[in-house]
């Protein structure tokens, strides 16, 4: 065989390696456009099934909010509330970054720092955030404040630990050889430990984001006027059922994106990290 056609061998076969990758790509795509629409007809079964004896339930099908979505979307009603709702989002969750990452380093780089702090940390993370809702008040008053402290005192715990977990599984040999040529603490933490742990940072912060955005709804039904947490709570006050379905679904919609976009961060840059 010739120089130009064993170069040229491995162009043939990897369009072959790569269709199974592809099919698996597609079958998974499928099966997942799939679920969607099973939950799609359940919800249509379950409205039906309830308007006879819950005459508004019929309002709050598919059909309806879908109508009333196209309809809000279209005349620009939902979008100060979803700015709204995206800005609490990121900032707290840029809140949480920044301390989760200083804590966790820390933690993670000491074992008595990890010991001193384990217990407290743990106390306070199994405390739900809306139980600090009425001190977030009572501290901060009423609006936006209170809001980012409670998005972000729930985003900084997969943060801390993710980071810490990064710290410990890092490998010593780096540090060593860093160390050994003559890199002080803050070179060693710029160019070893952060690209080192930016894969368990994203998974945190992924974690992170899904909290956030559970969390993000119920506390703008706190004394906000803005926001889609707000728009459930104006439209369930006007009866206007469709449109709170219709805000239920842009919920999950935004949400999904969001995952995606974490999921999209994790693989382009922790991958990375990792390698």
């Amino acid at each position: 065989m010739s120089a130009a056609g064993s170069a040229a061998l491995p162009a043939d076969v990897a369009p072959l390696s790569a269709a199974p990758a592809l099919r698996r790509m597609l079958g998974a795509l499928c099966l997942r456009v799939a679920g969607l629409l099973v939950l799609l007809a359940l919800w249509e079964l379950a409205a039906r099934g309830l308007a006879g004896t819950i005459p508004i339930a019929g309002q709050m099908g598919p059909g309806p909010a879908f109508g009333s979505l196209w309809s809000l979307l279209a005349g620009g009603h939902f979008t100060a509330d979803i700015i709204a709702s995206l800005r609490r989002v990121l900032l707290s969750l840029a809140i949480a970054l920044a301390a989760g990452i200083v804590i966790g380093v820390a933690v993670g780089l000491s074992r008595l720092a990890d010991d001193f702090t384990s217990g407290a940390f743990q106390f306070l993370r199994m405390i739900s955030p809306l139980s600090w809702m009425p001190i977030a008040v009572m501290v901060f008053g009423i609006g936006d404040a209170p809001v980012y402290f409670l998005l972000a005192i729930t985003a900084v715990w997969p943060i801390v630990l993710g980071t810490a977990a990064g710290v410990r599984a890092l490998d010593p040999q780096w540090l060593l050889l860093v160390r050994s040529l003559g890199a002080n603490r803050r070179e060693a933490l710029r160019h070893v430990v952060l690209p080192g742990i930016l894969g368990h940072i994203l998974t945190g912060g992924r974690v992170a984001i899904g909290m956030v955005w559970i969390l993000l709804i119920p506390c703008e039904m706190l004394g906000v006027s803005s926001g889609l947490g707000y728009f459930i709570l104006d439209s369930r006050d006007r009866l206007a059922w469709s449109e709170l379905m219709a805000a239920i679904v842009l919920i999950g919609v935004l949400g999904l994106l969001l995952d995606g976009a974490a999921q999209w961060l994790r693989a382009c840059f922790g991958a990375t990290s990792n390698s």
